[in-house]
């Protein structure tokens, strides 16, 4: 089963939004428009925008509202990702060529920037204070996780906090944040706020860890780029932290590695073998559950409603995900 599957019911919605996102990725200057319609056009699961229509069902629901919220945030994921394949030299983004790769980096920069823009320039039909506070917050601690994986790159000593704090800047946020926000702007008492937050938060720690493990669980074809990229552009991911426990693999990573633009395909398809005859990737998903149980507890003193148990399967089909 997709995880669409488990929403599939907001599908009228959805496409209100993703008709949304277009309308606001439109720009008088053609390069700056082609560019950012390819990457809206790439596709993405559009799991933010989700999270915010099904938080925002717990209290004042509407729609118009809900759109705005959901479209700011799906353009800052978005030139958060635009900006990503710069910083890693990517030419492949879910099996499709990058803004970068076909533009170069510098209307790449610009796209993003220009996205940036535009997902705030939407907000601003909001008047809740609390909304633009979170959304200004979040943005600060994801250009702060930027800077930190970039210099955290091949960097063979950081720790498993280092880790944790990196993916929670790169992806647990604005997940948190999308649910917050749905809350927020339908009235929802504080305290369900909170609540809503923390689900989404520990929801997004559990699946950036499984994208983690399953750079080296998946083939190329399922993952839109080669297996092990993450390894390859030197980000540090909890599978390797754990491996590299294994003084063998160590050994064979550091030896790998002494000229990073040199490693083949064969010496990757080698470790990756190697990594996986470690108990790395059973350590890594015990780590994803644990979160995944702090998301379902989260959500215990929520009111029962069709979003909650939505909530529930989504948290259910992620520690499930294989692929």
């Amino acid at each position: 089963m997709k995880l669409s599957k488990t929403y599939g019911y907001l599908k009228k919605e959805l496409d209100i939004i993703e008709h949304a996102l277009n309308n606001a990725i439109q720009a008088e200057q053609t390069v700056l428009r082609e560019a950012s319609l390819q990457l809206l056009q790439a596709g993405g699961k559009r799991i933010r925008p989700v999270f915010v229509l099904l938080c925002g069902q717990f209290g004042d629901y509407n729609l118009n509202r809900i759109k705005t919220v959901a479209v700011s945030l799906e353009l800052i994921h978005m030139a958060s990702l635009v900006h990503d394949d710069v910083i890693d030299d990517a030419s492949l983004r879910r099996g499709k060529a990058t803004i970068k790769q076909l533009y170069g980096n510098r209307v790449a920069m610009y796209t993003g920037d220009y996205m940036l823009a535009r997902a705030l320039e939407n907000i601003t039909t909001i008047p809740t204070v609390s909304a633009h506070q979170e959304l200004s917050k979040t943005i600060v601690q994801v250009v702060v996780g930027e800077i930190e994986q970039i210099k955290d790159k091949f960097n063979w000593n950081q720790n498993l906090r280092d880790y944790l704090r990196r993916i929670k800047r790169k992806t647990a946020l604005l997940i948190a944040t999308s649910c917050k926000l749905g809350a927020i702007v339908s009235g929802l008492p504080e305290k369900e706020q909170d609540k809503l937050y923390q689900y989404g938060y520990y929801i997004g720690m559990s699946y950036q860890i499984i994208d983690d493990i399953l750079d080296f669980t998946s083939s190329a074809e399922e993952l839109g780029k080669p297996a092990g990229n993450d390894l390859l552009q030197g980000n540090i991911t909890l599978p390797v932290l754990f491996a590299m426990k294994d003084q063998s693999f160590r050994q064979m990573l550091m030896s790998t590695f002494q000229s990073p633009e040199n490693v083949t395909e064969m010496e990757m398809k080698r470790l990756i073998s190697e990594l996986k005859k470690t108990n790395a990737i059973q350590q890594s998903y015990s780590v994803s559950d644990h979160y995944l149980n702090k998301a379902l507890n989260a959500l215990d003193s929520v009111p029962n409603h069709k979003a909650k148990t939505t909530l529930l399967n989504i948290a259910k089909y992620i520690g499930k995900r294989r692929s």
